[in-house]
């Protein structure tokens, strides 16, 4: 069991860093944003899996030939007050690092969780208050604001908001990209996505590979938006919407916005040629592999 801890513990440390930051830095996922997010999910699940496997495993393994064997006698150990005594200090310490990180991954998933869900709904709260329904657009509303704006409000009872600004700016076509952009959002719940990536990388800031996840992931939601509202409407029309939108963006916003906005814009106007069939699938089975290996470990070990 030592060398399939020590095996979870070599692949969690590789998927929470240099993985994770060469797939931000890699050019593919921008021709396939659906199989990257996937991928992603796939590089989250598995590295919290190993990390905290490694652990578990490691730190019984003197009460078993396999995981199987030693929960068990975990159990009945813990139950008869003996725990401490048949495992070393390292076991025990190995243990505890492990429900240290699990209580640190849940913790600030739940952190995060009860805020954004609390923010909503005071912003879903204003938003009824202060918003117009906006009849040419079933479950849009619109705000008396000069300034072009628009965005969801993801969640079971989900906002769809746009300014008075936004329908001044934009003709027609260029308002129905926005609409098509903010509502793939929310039918493919977007914000559940990002939301882990959120809150892993909260969990390590100090992590480089963390913090490089949350953003690509959000990069690549936005893509994935784009590429629909793109399909519904000209991309000069949809490049329009957005340039009238970057350029109501205050004079102080950081150039990194500027830099991913002329990004998107560029990547709209001259898509890459999607990967090939073969590459997409093996995209798609390389997830499934990547959290089928310290799942396997884990029961096989």
């Amino acid at each position: 069991m030592e060398l399939t801890a020590l095996g979870l513990l070599v692949l969690g440390l590789l998927l929470a860093e240099p993985v994770s930051r060469a797939l931000s830095a890699a050019h593919w996922p921008a021709r396939d944003p659906v199989g990257a997010l996937l991928f992603w999910q796939a590089v989250g699940l598995a590295g919290g899996l190993a990390l905290l496997g490694s652990g578990v495993v490691y730190g019984l393994a003197p009460l078993g030939p396999t995981l199987s064997d030693a929960v068990p006698n975990a159990v009945d150990a813990l139950a008869e007050g003996e725990l401490g005594l048949r495992l070393g200090l390292t076991h025990v310490l190995a243990l505890l690092a492990a429900l240290a990180l699990a209580l640190r991954l849940v913790g600030v998933l739940v952190a995060v969780t009860v805020r954004t869900l609390r923010a909503r709904r005071r912003h879903r709260d204003l938003l009824d208050l202060l918003g117009t329904p906006w009849p040419a657009a079933p479950g849009a509303r619109v705000l008396d604001h000069p300034v072009p704006v628009a965005y969801c409000l993801p969640g079971l009872r989900s906002r769809l908001v746009l300014s008075a600004g936004v329908l001044d700016a934009l003709d027609p076509p260029g308002v129905r990209a926005v609409l098509a952009h903010e509502r793939t959002h929310l039918r493919e719940r977007h914000d559940l996505v990002v939301l882990p990536f959120v809150a892993w990388g909260a969990t390590a800031p100090f992590v480089r590979g963390m913090v490089c996840a949350q953003l690509a992931v959000a990069a690549l939601i936005e893509m994935r938006a784009d590429d629909v509202a793109a399909s519904r409407v000209e991309p000069a029309q949809l490049t329009g919407a957005l340039r009238a939108m970057g350029g109501a963006a205050p004079a102080a916003a950081l150039s990194s916005f500027t830099d991913a906005l002329d990004r998107r814009l560029h990547r709209i106007a001259a898509p890459p040629p999607p990967l090939p069939l073969g590459v997409r699938v093996f995209v798609r089975l390389a997830a499934l592999a990547l959290v089928a290996v310290p799942t396997a470990a884990l029961l096989l070990s």
